[in-house]
Protein backbone atom coordinates (compact mmCIF):
# COMPACT_ATOMS: atom_id res chain seq x y z
CA UNK A 1 0.00 0.00 0.00
CA UNK A 2 1.14 3.41 -0.87
CA UNK A 3 0.49 6.48 0.91
CA UNK A 4 -0.28 9.47 -1.82
CA UNK A 5 -0.96 12.09 0.56
CA UNK A 6 -1.47 12.75 4.02
CA UNK A 7 -2.60 16.03 5.95
CA UNK A 8 -3.21 16.09 10.27
CA UNK A 9 -5.75 18.14 11.00
CA UNK A 10 -7.39 19.85 14.01
CA UNK A 11 -11.00 19.13 15.78
CA UNK A 12 -11.55 21.98 18.47
CA UNK A 13 -14.59 23.85 17.51
CA UNK A 14 -17.29 23.51 14.96
CA UNK A 15 -15.20 25.58 11.93
CA UNK A 16 -12.58 22.88 12.38
CA UNK A 17 -15.60 19.78 11.89
CA UNK A 18 -16.21 22.44 8.14
CA UNK A 19 -12.53 21.73 7.52
CA UNK A 20 -12.83 18.24 8.03
CA UNK A 21 -15.38 18.02 5.64
CA UNK A 22 -13.89 20.18 3.22
CA UNK A 23 -10.64 18.02 3.68
CA UNK A 24 -12.38 15.12 3.34
CA UNK A 25 -14.07 15.98 -0.12
CA UNK A 26 -10.85 17.17 -1.69
CA UNK A 27 -9.09 13.70 -1.30
CA UNK A 28 -12.30 11.29 -2.44
CA UNK A 29 -12.29 14.00 -5.10
CA UNK A 30 -8.40 13.53 -6.23
CA UNK A 31 -8.99 9.83 -5.52
CA UNK A 32 -11.84 9.75 -8.17
CA UNK A 33 -14.40 8.78 -5.66
CA UNK A 34 -18.21 8.99 -7.59
CA UNK A 35 -20.69 11.16 -5.68
CA UNK A 36 -22.30 8.77 -3.75
CA UNK A 37 -19.04 7.54 -2.24
CA UNK A 38 -17.81 11.18 -1.37
CA UNK A 39 -20.74 11.69 0.32
CA UNK A 40 -20.56 8.88 2.19
CA UNK A 41 -17.25 9.47 3.26
CA UNK A 42 -17.64 13.34 4.14
CA UNK A 43 -21.27 12.03 6.35
CA UNK A 44 -19.10 9.44 8.50
CA UNK A 45 -16.21 12.15 8.57
CA UNK A 46 -18.43 14.64 10.03
CA UNK A 47 -20.12 12.42 12.28
CA UNK A 48 -16.86 11.06 13.61
CA UNK A 49 -15.41 14.75 13.46
CA UNK A 50 -18.55 16.07 15.78
CA UNK A 51 -18.13 12.88 18.56
CA UNK A 52 -14.49 13.89 18.50
CA UNK A 53 -15.18 17.46 19.54
CA UNK A 54 -18.39 16.56 21.85
CA UNK A 55 -17.51 13.50 23.68
CA UNK A 56 -13.34 13.23 23.38
CA UNK A 57 -12.87 17.23 24.32
CA UNK A 58 -11.04 17.61 20.96
CA UNK A 59 -8.61 15.97 18.96
CA UNK A 60 -7.39 15.38 15.84
CA UNK A 61 -8.27 13.45 12.39
CA UNK A 62 -5.38 12.41 9.76
CA UNK A 63 -6.01 11.76 6.33
CA UNK A 64 -4.42 9.76 4.07
CA UNK A 65 -4.90 9.11 0.42
CA UNK A 66 -3.98 5.48 -0.09
CA UNK A 67 -3.37 3.76 -3.48
CA UNK A 68 -3.71 0.06 -3.49
CA UNK A 69 -3.90 -0.95 -7.23
CA UNK A 70 -5.96 -1.80 -9.21
CA UNK A 71 -7.71 0.38 -5.90
CA UNK A 72 -7.13 3.81 -4.36
CA UNK A 73 -8.93 5.05 -1.01
CA UNK A 74 -8.94 7.61 1.69
CA UNK A 75 -8.48 6.43 5.06
CA UNK A 76 -9.18 8.79 8.18
CA UNK A 77 -7.89 8.06 12.20
CA UNK A 78 -9.40 10.45 14.41
CA UNK A 79 -8.43 10.31 17.85
CA UNK A 80 -8.66 12.23 21.13
CA UNK A 81 -7.52 12.21 24.90
CA UNK A 82 -11.32 11.92 26.44
CA UNK A 83 -12.88 9.86 28.41
CA UNK A 84 -12.94 7.19 26.55
CA UNK A 85 -15.94 4.35 25.46
CA UNK A 86 -16.35 1.91 28.50
CA UNK A 87 -18.54 -0.32 26.13
CA UNK A 88 -17.39 -0.01 22.69
CA UNK A 89 -20.79 -2.56 21.35
CA UNK A 90 -22.93 -1.28 23.33
CA UNK A 91 -21.80 2.39 21.29
CA UNK A 92 -22.36 0.70 18.22
CA UNK A 93 -25.74 -0.38 18.77
CA UNK A 94 -27.85 2.05 16.71
CA UNK A 95 -30.18 4.48 18.59
CA UNK A 96 -27.12 4.47 22.01
CA UNK A 97 -26.45 7.62 23.09
CA UNK A 98 -24.25 8.77 25.57
CA UNK A 99 -25.41 12.58 25.09
CA UNK A 100 -28.23 14.14 23.57
CA UNK A 101 -27.80 13.12 19.83
CA UNK A 102 -29.44 10.28 17.95
CA UNK A 103 -27.39 7.76 18.71
CA UNK A 104 -26.16 7.20 15.61
CA UNK A 105 -22.92 8.37 14.52
CA UNK A 106 -20.50 5.42 15.18
CA UNK A 107 -22.66 3.14 13.64
CA UNK A 108 -23.76 5.39 10.77
CA UNK A 109 -20.14 5.96 10.44
CA UNK A 110 -19.30 2.05 10.57
CA UNK A 111 -21.96 1.39 7.49
CA UNK A 112 -20.89 4.45 5.74
CA UNK A 113 -17.09 3.00 5.42
CA UNK A 114 -15.70 -0.15 3.88
CA UNK A 115 -13.00 -0.40 6.74
CA UNK A 116 -13.70 0.39 10.46
CA UNK A 117 -12.04 0.15 13.79
CA UNK A 118 -12.28 1.42 17.15
CA UNK A 119 -10.00 1.45 20.16
CA UNK A 120 -10.49 3.02 23.14
CA UNK A 121 -9.80 3.34 26.90
CA UNK A 122 -11.52 4.32 29.30
CA UNK A 123 -9.50 7.69 30.92
CA UNK A 124 -7.01 7.87 27.96
CA UNK A 125 -8.77 8.06 24.59
CA UNK A 126 -10.74 6.95 21.41
CA UNK A 127 -8.71 6.32 18.24
CA UNK A 128 -11.32 5.28 15.31
CA UNK A 129 -10.10 4.36 11.83
CA UNK A 130 -12.18 4.17 8.33
CA UNK A 131 -11.45 4.13 4.88
CA UNK A 132 -13.60 4.10 1.87
CA UNK A 133 -12.37 2.36 -1.44
CA UNK A 134 -12.54 2.69 -4.91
Amino acid sequence: MTVVNRSVLPIRSQEDIVRVRQATRESAVAQGFSLVDQTKLVTAASELARNTLDYGGGGEVEITRLSEPPRRGVRLVFSDKGPGIADIELALKDGFTSGGGLGLGLSGAKRLSNDFSIESKVGEGTQVTIARWR
